[in-house]
């Protein structure tokens, strides 16, 4: 018979689906090493057992529930844990419901694996935990095997304290109908029944990978833990107040973990409980959700997420609706949650998120990230108005969470953003960010900016963002800053960059850029939010320090007020400034005062192709100054230095320097390179330029102490010839031309005897000092090796003729 590669194919999925569902039959069945008692078919009651103190064990050599079915375990109200093993090597399909009597807890142990199906649930009045381990260790030592059930058990009253995990644990699946929700805030709705603990318990799965699709764990003010281990060692139990804590031990090996297909971990309740999850990569994907709603009066659990290689919130659900990613929320007076992230990679794409916000009084609660690497981009390609992003967020008059980011390198592109922002009375949160490097690209096709901002449409202030790092680059529209589109005030942007900042180009809706700004919306906007036509609130001040700025390609760093409230300050302090093709760094109101703008520049100040330094005051404030310190300032190619106000005052400008090139003072802007403190209907400002270049004594000259006698001066005489001529300094005696009287007020006589004129005498030469050097003005400059700037003038011939003596006249 011709078997051809179509019928194998056949022939391997007849018999894999022939083994499936031969371990998939429901059944439970005792192995007889333990006094365990089952009764029934598809449903199932569990009864005996080995009871020593309040702990009762049994053995299984299949455990499995099929679809709605149960099995019932019939305890002691009084038993505080049930210790079920499975040791006949089969995987235990829970489809159905398990139960328990009184508050115990239960442990499923199966080192062949376990998998949940759409139908599993529990009604126990305890924590649930299910696991892949080999075993359970005890406090006094002892250790109750499901690799090794052929020894006889040594049974204990001890509390459980550690699963030991073999070298490749077995999965853990969960396969269900996944949620709905009935509003991107509030409430998410299950599809099936779900695998739930009473409040207040703990809902943990512990074992080789875990692939959750569709399936959802509630644990109502309790605890979900998920842990995934592909080597030997132990996870820790830890008691808490809510049943468990895994602990894990250093150089643990661990596995993946996946939620999908609308998966949901929900610990929402009256005091929110906690999530953690520890594995080697961790994603959730297709909307899936870690939610954690806080509706009462004490601080909210927290949600903890841990791989030692790798963390992935991507995408949406197939409609574009739901978001990938975590949530914690408080709606009453109790503190909401914190969110914490570590790991060596960390991912946020394709629309997901990460969230903490507030609905109540109470503030929300933080957001703390560590990874070596944290990309945050791009956008649903179902929904292009859902974008990535990090934030925390206030709706209410409790305020947002901070933010911290402590990492290597930072990446937000794609419209995506890193932001805390208020809607209400309650302030933003404030961002903190510590890495090596961090650039910020781009914008989605939906026009949405990539972005690090604090913003405020309300009442609330914004706080500070803080940004600590090696390199920053803002590019293609990129923007860092703090906003407020209302009446609560900006929030201060402080940059520290140890090595380069370097801000270029635009996207078709914005520059890219710093800044601190008092926005106001458009007319249509403004009516759709109700927001007032003019804005009262003062901008934020803004303060850089790196060696190296460098702005080109449009790129703005900007304080400004488009209201009544003032433009913040704006303070750089850089070795060197390079502005380039219409840069701009501006401090500008629309009808407060112009806020000032400081750059203390070590090096160099460079300014070219319509570049601007600019303080502007609109309709009523006063412009802002602007001082700088450099010690050479160079502005070609039209590039201008302004402060100036429409009605109000204009602008002073103080420029300290050693050599100003290009930029010269003048009452109105030209074509050229100009500096102005003007103001169209009030008083135009001042311009004082210090040139700490030039020293006043170098144009002094020392006089000699030992002048040259006058009268032995007066002897010396030259021979009459063609063009000779005799000055003579003052009017005594001498008649100013031949046809004047003589006056005589002196009469001069010549009382010399003339013998004298036949002797040598020696006469006393003067000695007049060296002059300093004469000062040449510079005509250029240059880089020298040490990369500092040296001005220098061009070297050309000068032929200077030499003054004539009279010697020198007679041979001509």
């Amino acid at each position: 018979m011709k078997v051809t590669v179509t019928s194998l194919v056949l022939i391997g999925a007849i018999l894999m689906s022939a083994i499936y569902h031969s371990d998939v039959q429901a059944q439970v069945t005792p192995d007889g090493t333990l006094d365990t008692d089952v009764s029934g078919s598809n449903n199932y009651t569990i009864t005996k057992g080995s009871r020593v103190g309040n702990n009762l064990f049994h053995s299984f050599s299949q455990f499995s529930v099929p679809s709605n079915g149960f099995v019932a375990f019939n305890n002691d109200a009084d038993i505080q844990n049930i210790f079920s093993r499975v040791t006949g090597g089969h995987i235990s399909h829970i489809d159905g419901e398990i139960s328990a009597k009184g508050s115990a807890n239960l442990f499923l142990i199966n080192p062949a694996g376990i998998i949940f199906g759409k139908n599993a649930s529990l009604n126990i009045g305890g924590s649930f935990v299910g696991t892949t381990a080999s075993s359970i260790k005890f406090a006094d030592g002892t250790e109750f095997s499901a690799v090794n059930p052929a020894a006889q058990p040594l049974l204990t009253m001890s509390v459980p304290i550690g699963l030991q995990m073999g070298s490749n644990s077995a999965y853990i699946k969960a396969q269900g109908r996944g949620y709905t929700n009935s509003n991107s805030l509030i409430i998410p709705i299950p599809n099936s029944t779900e695998l739930q603990v009473k409040p207040g318990k703990t809902l943990a799965l512990v074992g080789g990978n875990l692939q959750i699709d569709g399936f959802i764990f509630t644990a109502p003010q309790g605890r979900v833990e998920l842990g995934s281990t592909n080597g030997i060692g132990q996870v820790n139990l830890i008691p808490n107040a809510q049943g468990y804590t895994l602990g894990y031990e250093n150089g643990q090996i661990f596995g993946d973990i996946q939620l999908a297909e609308q998966s949901l971990i929900n610990v929402s309740g009256i005091n929110s409980g906690s999530v953690s999850l520890q594995g080697k990569n961790i994603r959730l994907i297709d909307g899936s959700l870690i939610l954690a709603q806080n509706y009462g009066n004490l601080t909210g659990g927290d949600i903890s997420i841990q791989a030692s290689t790798e963390i992935n919130l991507i995408g949406r659900s197939r409609d574009g609706n739901i978001v990938s990613g975590v949530r914690s929320e408080t709606y009453g007076i109790g503190v909401g949650g914190n969110i914490g992230i570590s790991t060596q990679k960390f991912t946020v794409q394709e629309g997901a998120g990460l969230n903490n916000l507030t609905l109540g009084i109470a503030p929300s609660g933080n957001i703390d990230i560590d990874a070596k690497t944290i990309e945050i981009s791009g956008f649903s390609v179902i929904n292009p108005n859902g974008v990535s992003g990090i934030s925390t967020l206030s709706f209410a008059a409790g305020s947002a969470g901070d933010i911290f980011v402590k990492g290597d390198n930072l990446l937000i592109s794609g419209g995506a953003s890193l932001s805390s922002v208020t809607f209400a009375s309650g302030s933003s949160g404030k961002v903190s960010i510590r890495n090596q490097n961090t650039t910020v690209i781009g914008n989605s096709p939906s026009g949405f900016d990539s972005a690090i901002t604090l913003a405020t449409f309300a009442f609330g202030d914004n706080k500070d963002l803080i940004l600590n790092t090696g390199k920053l680059q803002i590019l293609d529209g990129g923007r860092i800053g703090s906003s407020t589109l209302f009446a609560g005030n900006g929030g201060n942007v402080i940059i520290n960059a140890s090595e380069e900042i370097a801000i270029s180009g635009r996207n078709n809706n914005n520059n890219s850029a710093i800044n601190s700004s008092a926005t106001r919306l458009n007319a249509q906007l403004r009516q759709s939010f109700g927001f007032p036509d003019m804005l009262t609130a003062n901008a934020g001040s803004l303060t850089i320090k790196t060696p190296n700025l460098i702005l080109t390609d449009d790129a703005t760093v900007t304080v400004t007020s488009e209201g009544t409230g003032n433009a913040g300050n704006l303070k750089i302090i850089a070795d060197i400034i390079q502005l380039k093709n219409q840069a701009l760094i501006q401090a500008q109101t629309e009808s407060g005062n112009g806020g000032d703008i400081d750059l203390k520049v070590r090096s160099l100040l460079l300014m070219r192709d319509r570049s601007k330094i600019t303080t502007t005051a609109g309709s009523q404030g006063n412009g802002g100054n602007i001082n700088i310190n450099a010690p050479v300032i160079v502005g070609l190619e039209n590039s201008d230095i302004t402060a100036n106000a429409l009605r109000g005052k204009g602008g002073n400008i103080n420029i300290t320097t050693q050599g100003i090139i290009g930029l010269e003072y003048r009452s109105q802007l030209t074509p050229e390179n100009d500096i102005t403190a003007s103001s169209e209907f009030g008083v135009n400002g001042t311009v004082e330029i210090n040139n700490i270049g030039v020293d006043p004594n170098s144009g002094l000259v020392e006089l000699p102490g030992n002048l040259t006698d006058s009268s032995q001066k007066i002897a010396s005489g030259c021979d009459a010839n063609t063009g000779s001529s005799f000055v003579a300094t003052g009017r005594g005696g001498i008649p100013q031309n031949p046809t004047q009287e003589l006056r005589s007020d002196r009469t001069w006589s010549d009382i010399r005897d003339i013998s004298a004129f036949h002797n040598k005498t020696s006469i006393t030469t003067a000695q007049t000092p060296k002059s300093s050097e004469i000062l040449v003005q510079a005509t250029g400059w240059r880089l020298n090796a040490q990369g500092k700037i040296e001005l220098i003038a061009a070297k050309s011939p000068v032929n200077v003729q030499a003054s004539l003596t009279c010697a020198d006249v007679n041979q001509i």
